[in-house]
């Protein structure tokens, strides 16, 4: 028996089965978007930032 999840992109119903290669997402088209999403900074993970100056650090 499979589980069926909506795909993150869209929301259209997948299933969970080893077969569907872009699991949890529909199709290569969503999986794409979503990477794409992330990497415009449009998704961002929420929470404190402790180390945000680690990049603003000269190396010594």
């Amino acid at each position: 028996m499979s589980q069926t999840v909506s795909c993150p992109s869209c929301k259209t119903p997948v299933e969970w089965i080893e077969s569907n290669a872009w699991r949890p997402f529909c199709s290569r088209r969503c999986k794409d978007a979503d990477f794409i999403a992330w990497a415009e900074e449009k998704h961002v993970v929420s929470g404190d930032s402790e180390n945000a100056d680690f990049l603003d650090t000269p190396p010594d």
